[in-house]
């Protein structure tokens, strides 16, 4: 993505893109009606409740209501935006607001639910068509189908992942990642302030995006703050704005004290920050994501296993407690270590930095901040505390902007996104849904080696044969867990085996994706295509 290239991407897309795009959107969203009747997840009951909560009680009660165990632990924009949704809830059932009627799901209710995340999808769908107005136009060809904005557009606006997580498990994810890819858009696009307004407004919605904070932050100060370069690429110290530094001082604190400044006043500032930071729930999630904790705990359960049976551990001193299912709670590694919240800040911390110090001293522009956001949402679902498998796709979305200028980020694409998407069918583990799943990622997942393959086929082959079988494996993996696992004895005593394995096996395959990702960048070379000196 260069600025040169962008106005050719704009072009094409005047040129001949509404109506294609238009049909792509159209066809998604019908998708998602379809989907409407489909199993949800909890997290159906946890906006619910948000909905009652901020409909039917006073701000200053909002981050303190606890009746549910689904307490309110989101910013408060994102509150506000449950509240604000909750005056149009009201028209549809009413008691879907009282904050006693938990689990409550009325048809009208899951019906209001499932169309509120649709409709909000147009943010996503309108951030999308800005994000292939920006893709370099150098790649141009006579097919429609095999243009790099067509194939952009059908890998976000269709992607896998979010479509399964929003709309059949439930969430909004499609909004928040608009918000997202919005302000990447308006940062390649050169509208600076209008990028980090839109960023800062996001991690008010949702603080897990605080993970590709530093991407943005030294992007901004690298491209904004310093407004020339020496012939070398390296900064000019003496170009440096302080009047741009104060603009993007004020927007953050403009933004920060609308979200949080209520709260202040009202003395409930830690309470909101202790529900957004709730470092009590443990290391990992109820499902392992498939990171490198996953990789730890599985070594930390052989090596328990292999004490006992060579008489090194006592069986007696153990916990028999898990981490493969129940309830998230904290728990005591048996042989290794076990891991703080103060260890994984380390480790994340360590894990972006190469990142970050390769976007300030080897700019790459627009494309060296892509690489530094996706490393950088990598390396905290890597290392981070309490990471939800969803989180993977943080990382996989920004990706696909880059997967259609490279080969070789192609390759790395289809490595994490087939990977990350797969390790997301736990979310999904009722039986009418097995089909509809196992379509979808086949149908998304050929259409990406496809058009991908078709896109560089000039060039050698995105993938090697060792990466092709890891790959592949994933079937008569996927087979063993929902069909063979099932009809053994084993099912009644290890039921935590399919998530174990697919948990541990996906993390290699993430775990490579970071690391071939982290190659390319360290030993790219510096582009000297800076701005005017």
């Amino acid at each position: 993505m260069r600025g040169a290239g962008a106005g050719q991407g704009a072009r094409a897309m005047a040129a001949g893109g509404r109506g294609w795009f238009r049909a792509l959107a159209l066809g998604v969203s019908f998708l998602k009606c379809l989907l409407i009747p489909a199993y949800y997840s909890t997290d159906f009951e946890v906006h619910r409740n948000w909905l009652a909560i901020t409909h039917s009680l006073p701000l200053s009660q909002w981050y303190y209501e606890a009746t549910s165990e689904w307490t309110l632990d989101y910013p408060p924009f994102f509150a506000w935006f449950e509240y604000a949704l909750s005056h149009i809830a009201k028209y549809f059932d009413p008691q879907m607001l009282v904050v006693e009627n938990l689990n409550y799901a009325s048809r009208a209710t899951v019906f209001f639910q499932r169309l509120s995340v649709i409709l909000t999808d147009s943010l996503f769908i309108y951030a999308v068509h800005e994000c292939c107005r920006c893709i370099n136009g150098k790649r141009a060809a006579k097919d429609i189908l095999e243009k790099p904005t067509f194939i952009l557009a059908v890998l976000l606006l269709w992607n896998f992942g979010l479509l399964i997580v929003d709309h059949i498990h439930f969430q909004y994810n499609g909004f928040l990642f608009g918000l997202m890819l919005l302000s990447v858009a308006r940062l390649c696009q050169k509208r600076y302030l209008e990028g980090a307004l839109l960023f800062a407004v996001l991690l008010h919605f949702k603080h897990i995006y605080i993970y590709v904070a530093p991407a943005y932050g030294i992007y901004l100060l690298r491209s904004y703050c310093f407004t020339a370069n020496n012939a070398d690429g390296s900064v000019k110290w003496r170009s440096f704005s302080f009047l741009h530094v104060t603009l993007l001082g004020l927007i953050v604190c403009l933004v920060s004290a609308l979200s949080l400044g209520p709260f202040l006043v009202l003395g409930q500032l830690p309470q909101v920050i202790s529900r957004l930071f709730p470092f009590k729930r443990g290391l990992c999630h109820a499902y392992w994501a498939p990171n490198f904790w996953a990789l730890y705990n599985a070594m930390d359960k052989a090596l328990t296993i292999l004490g006992l049976k060579c008489n090194f551990l006592d069986g007696t001193k153990i916990p028999k407690a898990s981490m493969t299912g129940g309830l998230v709670q904290e728990f005591q590694h048996t042989v290794l270590p076990s891991v703080t919240p103060l260890a994984t800040l380390i480790c994340t911390f360590i894990a972006i930095l190469p990142s970050v110090f390769c976007l300030w001293f080897k700019p790459q522009g627009p494309r060296g901040f892509l690489q530094c956001l996706v490393l950088c949402a990598l390396s905290s679902f890597m290392f981070g505390w309490h990471v939800h498998e969803k989180a993977i796709l943080l990382a996989i979305l920004p990706l696909s902007l880059l997967s259609i200028q490279r080969a070789k980020d192609a390759g790395i694409y289809l490595i994490l996104a087939t990977t990350g998407h797969f390790s997301l069918f736990p979310l999904l583990f009722t039986p009418p849904e097995l089909p509809i799943k196992i379509l979808l990622m086949l149908l998304f997942t050929v259409y990406s080696f496809s058009s991908l393959k078709s896109l560089f086929r000039r060039e050698k082959p995105l993938l090697n044969w060792l990466e092709t079988i890891y790959l592949i494996q994933l079937v008569p993996l996927e087979i063993f867990c929902e069909v063979i696992f099932p009809l053994t004895p084993w099912k009644q005593r290890f039921p935590f085996v399919p998530l174990l394995l697919t948990s541990v096996y996906c993390a290699l395959g993430i775990t490579y994706a970071w690391l071939k990702l982290y190659v390319s960048v360290l030993t790219e070379r510096t582009s000297v295509r800076q701005k005017a000196e």
